[in-house]
């Protein structure tokens, strides 16, 4: 049984190269710079670099006693994001983002930097039987990078016999972790409901037929589908965001456009919704003399942990941060996570690191102020490096 090295000699860099990161934040599909740092960090560790899956997505393998790329034994991969947000930064320390519009508001430059110390761990005492895939990711927050480099090949090029991930957590406080078996992340789709009537005069409704009356009651009847069609035991979250229509005061349109998201935890529960946005729209348009045509996003999939894998991550949490810090049944939550599509194709778990209270900050993740908590830059390594070891300890492939 061995124990994890020293991460206190790498801190210092670790703590730069995320800094360096959150200065420079990089958008879905545009993390070329950040590629370049990654891909220069783990040349420097003795590593063949890959790129290009995914578009701009970076993966090394460390290979344990015995093994090559010929003879790789036992794989995993462990993965991390690195694209940021289309946020403004509203933060005043020194390495606040230098593009403005754009900042790591959701603390991918920290996952990144974790792994990379997880990296030099594994790096400085491989003797671990078996192979690690180091995934680093774009396009997480709204570009499914994940299922972009699964398309490139990633499990063909890199197997794995079951695949991890972490996110930083506001809620959960730092020193702590937490992860369940199950989904631990919704699925999320997006919709649009196309209203159609007809416009006219203002002063002259009776010879026209208003889009506007019938948006404002779908709104409220789609809502019956999260409180009176999902079981109470289970969740689902049904949000409209925007609504278009019209152009002057005087003047009734023909159409308007409502724009929602759907978030659920079971796909059963999902189509459900899915099926109930038609019938509601249609119907309820279909009582005012209007038509309704709706058009739904895919998204994200539900990330729904393994339960072998998600016990297992508990068990690591638990030697990290000890029995009283971690959460091995952690609720849910409603957002969404592409890692969801590696989870259905390789067995695995995603847990949390905790980042909070409400962050380092004192606000959420995608806030305008939010940052990752730099004490994590010890934790998640150390954490990551003792996976793989207990991993393998538990394995045995010839």
């Amino acid at each position: 049984m061995h124990t994890t090295p020293d991460i206190t000699p790498h801190l210092g860099q670790l703590l730069r190269f995320r800094h360096d990161l959150h200065a420079h934040p990089e958008l879905k599909y545009e993390e070329h710079r950040t590629g370049d740092k990654v891909a220069a960090y783990l040349t420097a560790l003795g590593l063949k670099v890959h790129r290009g899956l995914g578009q701009t997505g970076v993966v090394a393998t460390i290979h344990g006693k015995g093994r090559s790329a010929a003879n790789p034994g036992p794989s995993i991969g462990i993965r991390a994001d690195m694209d940021a947000l289309p946020v403004q930064e509203l933060n005043s320390f020194g390495h606040i983002s230098t593009h403005p519009g754009r900042m790591h508001a959701c603390g991918h430059d920290g996952h990144t930097t974790m792994l990379l110390g997880a990296a030099t761990l594994l790096v400085q005492q491989p003797d671990f039987d078996g192979s690690v895939h180091l995934i680093f990711q774009p396009g997480e927050e709204g570009g499914a990078g994940a299922l972009a480099m699964m398309e490139d090949g990633l499990f063909t090029q890199f197997p794995c016999d079951a695949v991890f991930a972490l996110h930083n957590w506001p809620s959960l406080p730092a020193g702590k972790m937490a992860v369940r078996v199950g989904p631990i992340m919704a699925s999320a789709l997006r919709f649009e409901i196309r209203i159609s009537g007809k416009g006219g005069h203002a002063a002259m409704p009776h010879t026209t037929i208003d889009p506007i009356p019938v948006a404002c009651a779908l709104v409220g009847q789609l809502q019956t589908l999260v409180s009176r069609s999902t079981d109470p035991l289970d969740s689902a979250v049904m949000t409209v965001g925007k609504i278009t229509s019209g152009t002057v005061e005087n003047i009734i349109p023909d159409d308007a456009v409502i724009y929602g998201t759907v978030r659920t935890l079971q796909t059963s529960t999902e189509k459900m919704m899915i099926e109930g946005l038609h019938r509601i729209s249609e119907h309820v348009a279909a009582a005012h003399l209007c038509q309704a045509e709706v058009i739904i996003k895919p998204g994200y999939p539900n990330t729904t942990n393994h339960a072998h894998e998600a016990r297992f991550m508990a068990g690591v949490m638990r030697e990290i941060v000890g029995e009283e810090n971690t959460d091995a049944d952690i609720l849910p939550a409603l957002t969404a996570e592409d890692f969801g599509f590696m989870l259905e194709k390789v067995p695995g778990a995603y847990g949390w690191i905790g980042n909070g209270p409400q962050g380092q900050s004192g606000v959420g993740l995608h806030n305008p102020a939010y940052d990752f908590n730099d004490d994590n830059l010890d934790r998640g390594p150390r954490f990551w490096d003792l996976l793989v070891r207990r991993w393998f300890e538990g394995v045995r492939t010839p």
